[in-house]
């Protein structure tokens, strides 16, 4: 079998003495998408943090290209390779659009992502690529977060909470670009409310609830009902 890009095994996190993520293991292989979905406070962004160094974890607890990773600084994550599009965008309220874009670079890992490639990916940005980003739609200002993050030239993008806030219309416009970045050889992890969006992107979901994986499987196979069951901890009654 082919060996995963990207992998937690038996992924603890802590919050002071407060335990987050209870052995948190999770695959993602070159190419895939991968949906992560679960109530709040499930521990989906705890578990992006955990993978991106922002959290102190075991170093064997988070393997990348086979290689342990778990506890690095985030900086050196991210120049091997793995970006974040954090929950709430956190743009430069005194940047440009074009200026925003341009900080994602700064790791200098060579690839194909370019302010070009961005602005075919997100048409609309090149049209306002010199107002400040702030000004921008709630939308535009997430396709600029996520066009920061491709700008780093990314194996694996890790995107947290994309369509939080945003019309129906607008997520569609989002999501619309996935196929044009993992063509680009990034594989992804969604963080993800709107269950029924990430299930039709997704080759494989995840369900974390109160820091431990309770579902797992391609998406297209799981029901609504198992989905329901793994998100609010239902179980049958039936005799």
């Amino acid at each position: 079998m082919t060996e995963p890009i990207l992998e937690t095994r038996a992924l603890t996190a802590f919050y002071g003495d407060f335990q987050a993520l209870f052995r948190v293991d999770l695959v993602l292989y070159a190419g895939e998408l991968i949906g992560l979905i679960g109530a709040n406070g499930a521990g989906k962004t705890t578990l992006l943090r955990a993978i991106t160094g922002v959290l102190p974890v075991a170093a064997e607890a988070v393997r990348f290209h086979a290689a342990a990773i778990g506890g690095l600084r985030t900086e050196r994550i991210l120049r091997q390779g793995i970006a974040m599009v954090p929950e709430g965008r956190k743009l430069f309220p005194s940047l440009t659009v074009e200026e925003n874009l341009a900080l994602g670079a700064y790791a200098g890992r060579p690839g194909a992502w370019s302010l070009d490639r961005v602005y075919a990916l997100f048409p609309i940005l090149a049209e306002r690529r010199r107002q400040l980003a702030t000004r921008l739609s709630g939308g535009q200002q997430q396709m600029v977060a996520i066009g920061r993050a491709l700008m780093s030239n990314p194996a694996v993008l890790l995107c947290d909470e994309i369509s939080l806030g945003l019309a129906p219309a607008v997520i569609a416009d989002i999501y619309a670009a996935m196929p044009g970045i993992r063509a680009g050889g990034t594989s992804l992890i969604i963080v993800e409310q709107d269950i029924g969006q990430v299930m039709r992107a997704s080759d494989r979901l995840y369900c974390l609830r109160e820091g431990r994986v309770v579902l797992e499987g391609r998406a297209a196979a799981l029901s609504r009902e198992a989905i329901a069951q793994a998100y609010f901890g239902m179980t049958d009654t039936a005799a």
